[in-house]
C-alpha cells in the first residue's frame, strides 16, 4: 500500500524487473511459492539428516527441566546441502568450508538475474550493488580449532562475504553489503538498495535476504525461552499460537531505477513505492534491531514495497 510518509516525493521510482527465491517444501520458483500461499499449505518437514547433526541428542536434551520439548519439524530448504562449486569456479575443499548461506545465496542471486533476462557473466565491471540481509546461524567448526578447513574458514564463515562473494563471482564493481539488523535483515537490505539507487551509488542491484541453519542452536536458544511451538506447528496472529517454529529460505530481487528499466526493455514486476526504516526504542523486545516501524502506531510493522496491485511488506512481531 502507499506510504505517504515514506513515499520518494521528486525522486525517480526504482522497479522489481527480477527475482528469484528458495523456500522449504522443494520450492524454487516464485510461482510455485505464491501456489503454496495461495493454497494455505505447510511447508514444514521433519530435521534433515544430511547436515551431521545429533538429531536424537538433541530432542533428548530438550526435554530435560527448564527447556521446552523440540518437535521433529522445521522449516527447511531440501536443497541447502547441495552446491555445484565448479559452476561457480569455488574448489570442492572450499565449498564445504563455506557457510551454506553463501552457497544458497549466490545461486539465488544467478537465478535473479536470469528471471529478469540478464546475462550473469556480463555483470563484469558492471556498477551493480548486492545488498543481503543474513545473520550467522553457527555454520562450521570454530577457526581457533586446527582442521581440515583451516585458511577457508574465516572468508567461509563471514557474513560479509555473503554479498561480496556474489559480487566477486559476478565481478560486478558496485557496493556490496551484508545486513543483519535480526529479523528484518532482508528488508533493511532490500530499503538500502532502493537508497542507494537513487543516491547514484549503483545503476542495478541485488536485494534480499538468505537464512539457512548451520546449526540447530535456534532451536535450542528458543526451547531454553520456551518460545518454541507446542506441536511443531506455527499458527501467527492466531489465537491458538503458542510459539514459533524456526525456518529457512532466500529471496532476491534484482532492482533498477524506472527510467533505466525502460530504457533497457525490462519487464517490470512491480513498482516500489516507499520504504522506511527505524526501531521500537525502549519497547518490549530489544532484538527488534533496525525493524520497520510505522512511526505514527509502533505497531511493528513496515512496507518495503508496493506493487501495482498495492501490495507491500512487512516485518511483524507477535508479541508473547
Amino acid at each position: 500500500m502507499p506510504m505517504p510518509e515514506h513515499g520518494f516525493g521528486a525522486a525517480e521510482p526504482i522497479v522489481i524487473v527480477g527475482m528469484a527465491v528458495e523456500a522449504p517444501g522443494g520450492i524454487d520458483t516464485a510461482e510455485s511459492y505464491w501456489e503454496l500461499l495461495s493454497h494455505r499449505r505447510e511447508a514444514l518437514s521433519p530435521f534433515p539428516a544430511d547436515r551431521g547433526w545429533a538429531l536424537a541428542e538433541l530432542f533428548a536434551g530438550s526435554r530435560r527441566h527448564g527447556f521446552k520439548e523440540i518437535h521433529d519439524r522445521g522449516g527447511f530448504l531440501t536443497g541447502a546441502a547441495t552446491f555445484d562449486p565448479e559452476f561457480f569456479g569455488i574448489s570442492p575443499r572450499e565449498a564445504v568450508a563455506m557457510d551454506p548461506q553463501q552457497r544458497v545465496a549466490l545461486r539465488v542471486a544467478w537465478r535473479a538475474l536470469e528471471n529478469g533476462g540478464i546475462n550473469p557473466d556480463d555483470m563484469a565491471g558492471h556498477d551493480m550493488g548486492c545488498y543481503l540481509g543474513a545473520s550467522a546461524t553457527g555454520y562450521g567448526p570454530q577457526m581457533a580449532e586446527f582442521s581440515e578447513y583451516s585458511g577457508h574458514l574465516l572468508a567461509g564463515t563471514a557474513l560479509s562475504v555473503i554479498s561480496g562473494r556474489i559480487a566477486y563471482t559476478l565481478g560486478s564493481t558496485g557496493p556490496a553489503v551484508t545486513i543483519d539488523s535480526s529479523c528484518a535483515s532482508a528488508l533493511v537490505a532490500f530499503h538500502a538498495a532502493v537508497r542507494a539507487l537513487q543516491n547514484g551509488d549503483c545503476d542495478l542491484a541485488l536485494a534480499g535476504g538468505v537464512n539457512v541453519l548451520g546449526s540447530p542452536g535456534f532451536f535450542v536458544e528458543f526451547s531454553k525461552q520456551h518460545a518454541l511451538s507446542d506441536d511443531g506447528h506455527c499458527r501467527a496472529y492466531s489465537a491458538q499460537a503458542s510459539g514459533t517454529v524456526w525456518a529457512e529460505g532466500a529471496a532476491i530481487f534484482v532492482l533498477q531505477r524506472k527510467s533505466a528499466a525502460l530504457r533497457d526493455g525490462r519487464h517490470i514486476l512491480a513498482e516500489v513505492l516507499g520504504a522506511a526504516v527505524n526501531h521500537d526504542g525502549h519497547s518490549t523486545e530489544w532484538r527488534r534491531a533496525g525493524q520497520f516501524v510505522p512511526p505514527r502506531d509502533h505497531s511493528g510493522g513496515y512496507s518495503a514495497g508496493a506493487g501495482r496491485h498495492g501490495r507491500g511488506a512487512w516485518h511483524r512481531h507477535q508479541a508473547r
